[in-house]
């Protein structure tokens, strides 16, 4: 094609490719003996072959200078204000990933992407101290493919021992969540507050499996909790694999309880209702039958979406704090919580207090009832 005079834009059209690839292609593999960039299939075959020969050792393990920076910055020590080393608490390397609530090693724990960047400011004019993040993931997760030691995952924010494929996190999404039901179909007036009875909810989990559900209405911010307790049978054995969900959160218990909770209201009240993408609503179908209530997911990894939930959940902890058994608190100690929560004034709300808009709205949607005085 180079020869037969095609551009750059017409040859990546023909190929299939971005037009940067091809660019690339040709600035990389020319030949430049004639002093200037021409080129040549042949020349282009043999850098191709020379580029392409192994073993090959990496950068980090041929340039110490660049390893000590990638290290110093990845795992280097914590230092106080005045510049003193803090060692922080003693975290040994037991080859996998950290557990939850135990103490981490504490470093620099700067991100190969941010070392990677920071390179070209500190060293603008030295071309030997460059990096990709990528050889630094690979330098620590790929045996012999750097000078990094496979215990500085650690010093990595997740911690991973072993590397995540990518292909491993795609099509993570539940399956029972189709088009229509995600946040982007939610109408409009949903999003400025300005029509009662759009709820928002979520789970708050604890020991032992245990779990309290949360609705709140996004116009009032008032707060419904929902009792779940654990089903029969459950801790009395081996956990059954792909058995029922004897815990109390699986979907049967919490369609039922959000059906239970949500059918006390008038139907202006329940228009619809917004939830993340967690199995627990795996029966949203027929709960949006039973309940009359139009159900839409957040998207994956987006908890502000939810944000009227997610600031209640915050003032839950309170009462519920993380690391506690939930399961030990009775219907009768929810519903005295949500009390709580509804009778405290709310600088968004004027200062009244949930409790006070909700009959107000009740009163307008049904003149003389008032059900949360």
């Amino acid at each position: 094609m180079r020869v037969q005079g095609c551009g750059v834009r017409e040859a990546a059209r023909r190929l299939g490719r971005a037009a940067s690839t091809i660019s690339r292609e040709l600035r990389r593999n020319a030949a430049t003996r004639s002093g200037k960039l021409e080129y040549r299939a042949s020349t282009a075959q043999w850098h191709a072959e020379r580029s392409a020969r192994r073993p090959k050792r990496a950068k980090l393990a041929t340039n110490p200078v660049l390893r000590a920076y990638v290290q110093e910055r990845l795992a280097g020590a914590v230092a106080a204000p005045g510049g003193a080393a803090v060692p922080g608490p003693a975290a040994p390397w037991k080859g996998r990933r950290h557990g939850p609530r135990q103490n981490r090693r504490w470093a620099r724990a700067w991100s190969p992407q941010q070392i990677c960047k920071r390179l070209q400011l500190d060293h603008p004019d030295d071309k030997t101290m460059r990096i990709s993040h990528e050889a630094i993931y690979q330098a620590l997760y790929v045996q012999g493919r750097g000078a990094l030691k496979r215990e500085l995952t650690a010093c990595l924010r997740t911690g991973r021992a072993l590397r995540v494929p990518r292909a491993r996190t795609q099509g993570r999404g539940k399956s029972f969540v189709t088009p229509e039901v995600l946040i982007s179909e939610r109408p409009a007036e949903v999003g400025d507050r300005a029509v009662p009875g759009h709820w928002e909810g979520d789970l708050i989990l604890g020991l032992n499996r245990s779990a309290i559900g949360t609705l709140v209405e996004r116009t009032t911010r008032f707060t419904m909790l929902l009792h779940l307790p654990p089903m029969d049978g459950h801790g009395c054995g081996p956990r059954a694999k792909n058995g029922p969900a004897l815990a109390g959160h699986g979907a049967e218990a919490v369609r039922d309880a959000i059906a239970r909770e949500i059918t006390t209201l008038p139907e202006q009240l329940r228009r619809s209702l917004t939830w993340d993408q967690g199995a627990e609503m795996a029966q949203h179908a027929r709960l949006q039958v039973e309940a009359g209530l139009a159900i839409y997911f957040c998207d994956p990894h987006s908890p502000w979406q939810r944000g009227t939930n997610e600031n209640t959940n915050g003032l839950l902890r309170q009462y519920f704090p993380k690391g506690t058994d939930l399961s030990l608190h009775t219907a009768g100690d929810l519903a005295a919580v949500a009390r709580a929560l509804n009778e405290r004034p709310r600088k968004t709300l004027g200062w009244k207090t949930p409790a006070e808009a909700l009959d107000a709205v009740l009163q307008s949607v049904q003149p003389g009832v008032a059900m949360t005085g």
